[in-house]
């Protein structure tokens, strides 16, 4: 606005000064008895020319109102209306608009009470129902905006607010869009920024949600128990049928413990029978072969430190 109100400016003054140029070359001076009616004249042209002209910017468009009716609209670039006749009461914004909205303390579906933020993403398609159609094309799509996230809240359950957004925000810009649109505006998107809830229930969901997880992790744990036994009874069924392969698995247990723990190891005699182990001696025997060979590991070791 304010370019604007330097261009017409500078052109009322330069239309006075071409007056006074006129008014030296005709009279060959400038005192205004002589000259007081060409400088008149000039400044009611001057004047005239200045209210005339105007600049709209690129994204907005002059509402005209000739003698109180709609006459056009102006923009954008240069362009002229008739004084006094003319006048613009809106000046219209075509960009796209962000406003914030939010719905404080609303009750939804199973009586939560929340506080919802979100954006709305808007523009101007049709200035002269924008300007005409509604008193306050802004305020009227604000408020628009928050009596229709009053409805879907109260509308919907609070675990579908807090996993569908993208629902909620597509919802409301097709409610918003069909209020908005008598008025010359469309919707281009709605975006739910948060969903706050109470202190009280935010505690209760997390102690849900952490129950839930350690249910299915009791689950998880059974099913593998489960898988384990039904394991070890298809291993049974093999060792029952192949007693070489059940001594040979005995054999191996054996030595794997005595090779992590110690030297010594009691095992009862009745699993001596029942595993095929052989005899004391044999176990004896493995014994002291597993100790023999864990004492030359460690003399290797001291050596190479």
């Amino acid at each position: 606005m304010r370019n604007k109100s330097l261009f017409s400016t500078l052109i009322f003054f330069i239309i006075v000064g071409a007056g006074l140029a006129i008014a030296y070359a005709v009279n060959g001076t400038l005192d205004i008895p002589a000259s007081e009616g060409i400088i008149a004249v000039a400044f009611v042209i001057a004047l005239i020319v200045s209210s005339s002209i105007k600049i709209a910017n690129p994204w907005e468009k002059a509402v005209v109102l000739r003698l109180g009716k709609f006459n056009s609209l102006k923009g954008a670039g240069l362009f002229f209306i008739i004084p006094i006749l003319d006048t613009i009461p809106y000046w219209i914004d075509t960009r796209v608009i962000t406003t914030t909205f939010k719905a404080e303390k609303t009750l939804t579906k199973d009586t939560v009470p929340v506080d919802v933020d979100a954006v709305l993403f808007w523009k101007v398609l049709d200035p002269q129902k924008a300007a005409l159609e509604v008193a306050d094309y802004m305020g009227a799509i604000s408020w628009a905006a928050q009596t229709a996230l009053r409805d879907v809240i109260g509308k919907t359950m609070l675990s579908d607010m807090l996993e569908g957004r993208d629902k909620i925000s597509g919802l409301l810009q097709v409610i918003i869009d069909e209020r908005t649109e008598p008025w010359g505006i469309t919707v281009n998107s709605v975006e739910v920024k948060d969903v706050l809830i109470p202190a009280a229930l935010e505690n209760a969901m997390s102690m849900q949600a952490q129950a839930e997880r350690e249910r299915q992790a009791r689950v998880i744990l059974g099913d593998s128990e489960k898988q384990v036994a039904e394991k070890f009874g298809e291993a049974a069924l093999t060792y029952a049928s192949n007693p070489v392969a059940l001594h040979l698995r005995a054999m191996n247990m054996l030595y794997e413990g005595l090779k992590q723990n110690s030297t010594i190891v009691i095992v009862p005699s009745s699993a001596v029978d029942s595993m095929q182990l052989g005899n004391m001696a044999g176990i004896t025997a493995l014994t002291m072969g597993i100790g023999q060979e864990k004492a030359n590991k460690e003399s290797e070791a001291a050596k190479k430190g």
